[in-house]
């Protein structure tokens, strides 16, 4: 009996590898670290032997734990945005340009003025941002000529995986989507964008995209050896981590949201669609042949922990008591920080400015504000953000937004959870999934093994609820208040942030 599935997360720090029963149980789990590579302080890079190697030590050591027998099929799903170039030999060139990598900046407005700002982004799905991968390929194309010359394979992290466990050079759409030179529409590589690179690429140097839980490949002898999983084990399309891990907590239809509190807020609906707006970039949906309506904010824990740790001295890691001492303090403030308003925009703003200058404030300081109230307007800046991209979400589409399922370690929160909840006006369910992303790529394995009829079904069988916080009805007329004066804070500041960044770069 194969009773098993295995879900491959392969984010930017680990490779966790997962094996889960039918009903979304976890069996299971092994994990292997990734190293990141700094050669300039705006460059980030990993070399993709080392996915492999990561994804090899963490199957062999999962193989230990379940009978491998059991296991009826593999899916992937991958940090986005990352690019990894080979050539003819299939040999690599340069070590992947990771999603983090700001060289690429500069490219944005080049590629977008050969295309056609409003056409790349119907045709793609993505605004005028620089987190599309394309924007990867465009930097090296300029500073890298003779190298890019000789690229024959362009690999997302998903097609690198697949290529070593199959032989075969193939992704998901919901892997390819993210590179911003993917039709949306047609499920196909973007000739138009690829042409328009310094040096164009041919659609043919790109993995065959499939749809999620479509079967690539199958374990080859080789694999077998190295992970301990059997030959001929089916490998199946999941896709990039950000649409697995709502499709890990059942976001398959319309009306609910996935609320990723991690490193970045990452907000996603499904859609029917592909709709585009400025409010938002679409992805392709792991679940299916729908599409994921996204806004994100590069600033989520990673500014918590930044801030935390220069400004209040506290080590999240080591120290979780000091934080659970200031949660407390600051749960003792009253809604609205005593008049502080924080603009999170530390790493520039996404949805639905596109703003790489932007930058975060923090309005209305006074001698009166110590710890606990900075620290509940950070908080609350970042649910604010989330209520306005939401509304803009809706503003746009018609498509109304009922609730948000939780996810990711700002989830642990309960203060966070309930200020979400009053802030957006919209419940926010805690989700029970602690490995959404890997439950993901284990539902798209479950599809492909014909354990179901089609995700929505399977979904439905491997997903669970989890604590609901509701938004307190006694708040509603002063968190609207509170939104219409952070909404015009970004609007009033617009101008002054390309002055100060030229300033900066004096």
């Amino acid at each position: 009996m194969q009773t098993l599935v295995i879900g491959i997360d392969l984010s930017t720090t680990t490779c966790k590898v997962i094996a889960w029963n039918a009903q979304g149980t976890l069996v299971a789990q092994a994990r292997a670290p990734l190293a990141m590579g700094r050669p300039h302080s705006n460059a980030y890079e990993q070399d993709p032997h080392d996915w492999w190697r990561a994804a090899q030590t963490a199957l062999k050591a999962l193989s230990l734990l379940i009978d491998t027998q059991t296991v009826a099929a593999v899916a992937v799903v991958n940090q986005r945005e990352t690019v990894a170039v080979t050539d003819a030999d299939d040999q690599l060139l340069r070590p992947a340009m990771l999603w983090l990598d700001e060289r690429r900046k500069p490219e944005v407005d080049t590629l977008s003025a050969v295309l056609g700002l409003e056409r790349l982004h119907r045709m793609t799905g993505k605004p005028h941002d620089w987190s599309p991968a394309i924007y990867s390929l465009a930097w090296m194309a300029r500073h890298e000529a003779a190298l890019f010359r000789r690229i024959r394979h362009v690999y997302d992290p998903h097609a690198w995986l697949v290529r070593q466990l199959t032989g075969v050079f193939a992704t998901s759409w919901a892997s390819a989507d993210p590179f911003g030179a993917f039709d949306i529409h047609r499920h196909v590589w973007a000739e138009p964008v690829l042409q328009a690179l310094p040096t164009p690429l041919s659609a043919d140097c790109f993995a065959l995209a499939r749809a999620p839980g479509t079967l690539l490949g199958r374990l080859t002898p080789q694999a077998s050896v190295l992970t301990g999983l059997p030959v001929g084990v089916a490998v199946v399309a999941g896709g990039g981590d950000g649409q697995a891990g709502g499709l890990g907590i059942g976001v398959v239809r319309p009306g609910m949201a996935y609320l990723n509190l991690g490193t970045a807020i990452v907000s996603g609906v499904f859609s029917r669609t592909p709709d585009t707006a400025q409010a938002f970039r679409t992805m392709c949906a792991v679940g299916g042949d729908g599409y994921v309506l996204e806004t994100s904010l590069r600033s989520g824990t990673l500014l918590i922990n930044s801030l935390l740790r220069q400004f209040f001295h506290i080590d999240v890691a080591s120290q979780p008591d000091e934080l659970l001492v200031l949660e407390r303090a600051a749960a003792a403030v009253a809604p609205g920080s005593a008049g502080l308003i924080l603009l999170p925009y530390w790493n520039g703003v996404m949805n639905p400015y596109w703003d790489q200058d932007a930058r975060g404030c923090l309005l209305g300081l006074s001698p009166d504000h110590g710890r606990a109230e900075i620290y509940r307007a950070l908080l609350e800046g970042i649910a604010l953000e989330q209520a306005v991209a939401t509304n803009a979400v809706v503003a746009a589409t018609g498509q109304p937004v009922q609730a948000f399922v939780a996810i990711g370690g700002g989830a642990s929160s309960r203060l966070w959870c309930q200020i979400m909840a009053d802030i957006t006006d919209r419940p926010v369910v805690r989700a029970s999934a602690q490995e959404a992303s890997s439950l993901g790529a284990a539902i798209a394995a479950a599809v492909g093994a014909g354990w179901y009829g089609g995700f929505a079904e399977a979904a439905e069988a491997m997903t669970q609820g989890g604590e609901t916080f509701e938004p307190n009805p006694a708040l509603r007329g002063f968190h609207q208040e509170l939104l219409g004066i952070y909404a015009d804070v970004y609007p009033r500041l617009r101008d002054l942030f390309p002055r100060l960044a030229r300033l900066g770069m004096a």
